[in-house]
């Protein structure tokens, strides 16, 4: 058995169904990102695994265990879990906050043992704030404030850690910054991190299993076999864009001026000069008339020269203007 599955698994609310006869699985040491459109389920699922919502029907087993047996107590040493909301609370510090991490093992009284603070200090270095332990929370910037929210998961010193969208109100530097965070504790802590995100291309760079959810149920597996697959594709179909199968990059599609370009030539240079026509509204395929050359230090538009994409663009325009 793995150590978290899910056996015919129905979640929803009394007079709604969201996903029914789910059978999924996750292994410690492992990092698994839950995909989906909006409105799938998603934090549903969450809630579900981590007892806050009742399933409709189903087991869910950690390690072996029917979480549905066990008493509050117990599942607060099994899994801890990271919500959405952003945490601001006026004269508390760092190190308080994630000391609370310890609440299932120090009882009602709090005291920390010395072996209790070492495991609060060792959370704390291990998202990179011990700079930061005696700073109160709102002194921290969005992705500090974060990653000591994880730090109190880490606390609590349970083998599955649950985060619902960790990164939702995060920069990009930040958001792939928790991401490794998280990449790293997986393999460190050998723990089982699942993580509920919007962010497919990231998600491809550092999970080790994919969850990917949408209204028929949930397909999982490694990125790259979804993505071969064709399961991305058909769960994020859509006319305007599409997914490269080479890189798993979504390319933008859609035609603004009814125009189509062919581009041929340096690699590189050929790469970034699609990405910029189609941004402008031009359909780049192999099948025209119109070929924009991209050579090493210029490009070629109707064997007029331009040094850069800007110029591309500004001679496609006036070319269509006319």
């Amino acid at each position: 058995m793995s150590f978290l599955e899910t056996k015919c698994l129905s979640i929803g609310y009394a007079k709604k169904l969201v996903q029914e006869n789910l059978n999924l699985c996750a292994e410690k040491s492992s990092l698994v990102c839950l995909l989906g459109t909006n409105g799938c389920g998603k934090s549903t699922l969450l809630r579900a695994l981590a007892c806050l919502q009742s399933p409709l029907s189903g087991t869910i087993f950690i390690n072996g265990k029917d979480v549905s047996s066990l008493s509050a107590s117990d599942r607060a040493l099994l899994f801890s879990l990271v919500l959405t909301d952003v945490v601001s609370v006026e004269n508390l510090r760092v190190y308080d906050l994630v000391a609370l991490g310890r609440t299932p093992y120090t009882g009602w009284f709090g005291t920390l043992s010395l072996e209790d603070k070492a495991i609060v200090q060792q959370a704390i270095k291990d998202v990179n704030l011990t700079h930061k332990s005696n700073d109160f929370l709102h002194e921290l910037s969005d992705g500090e404030r974060q990653r000591a929210v994880i730090a109190k998961a880490l606390a609590q010193d349970t083998p599955l850690v649950l985060l619902d969208e960790p990164t939702a109100h995060l920069d990009l530097p930040n958001r792939i910054e928790i991401m490794l965070l998280l990449r790293r504790l997986s393999v460190e802590t050998s723990k089982c991190f699942i993580v509920s995100m919007h962010e497919l291309e990231l998600a491809m760079q550092v999970a080790d299993c994919v969850w990917l959810m949408s209204e028929g149920g949930v397909e999982s597996g490694v990125p790259e076999d979804l993505m071969m697959s064709g399961a991305f594709q058909r769960c994020f179909a859509s006319k305007n864009y599409n997914f490269n199968n080479a890189n798993g990059h979504f390319v933008i599609n859609h035609s603004l001026r009814g125009k189509k370009i062919a581009v041929q030539g340096d690699e590189y240079r050929k790469t970034w000069l699609e990405v910029a026509l189609r941004r402008a509204g031009y359909e780049v395929t192999n099948d025209s008339n119109l070929i924009v050359f991209a050579e090493q230090s210029r490009f070629l538009v109707d064997g007029f020269a331009c040094e850069n994409v800007a110029e591309v663009l500004n001679k496609l325009t006036s070319s269509t203007k006319k």
